[in-house]
């Protein structure tokens, strides 16, 4: 049974990105596009990592991270972010939310790939 990966984007095209990438790996993908919906999935689904877009409209990348790895069903889960957000301060911010890493936008084939081999 392959590792299910988590990807939430709320642009069709980064999703569809994102999933060839990890699919691609040897991966089994599931998507959410929004935050609140990355939540309930993270739940229902228990996926071994999710790649976390930051900026969405109903509850961001950040809000969803912090509800995802502050509950005890989910918090062992990985976060990795995958934004255009790219500045020290960002990076920093987004490990006090608890995530692992934070990848720049464009998305790099080989960073996903690293990120996947590090945590799952």
């Amino acid at each position: 049974m392959s590792k299910k990966i988590l990807v939430v984007d709320d642009t069709a095209a980064h999703l569809q990105q994102m999933s060839e990438i990890v699919s691609g790996a040897g991966y089994q993908v599931i998507t959410a596009s929004s935050g609140k919906k990355a939540v309930e999935m993270a739940k229902a689904e228990k996926p071994d990592m999710i790649f976390l877009d930051i900026v969405m409209d109903d509850l961001d990348g950040y809000g969803a991270c912090r509800e995802i790895t502050r509950n005890e069903e989910t918090g062992n889960i990985p976060v990795v972010f995958v934004s255009s957000k790219n500045q020290r301060a960002d990076k920093l911010w987004a490990e006090k939310q608890g995530a692992m890493a934070l990848i720049s936008k464009p998305i790099d084939e080989a960073e996903i790939t690293k990120q996947l081999k590090m945590y799952v």
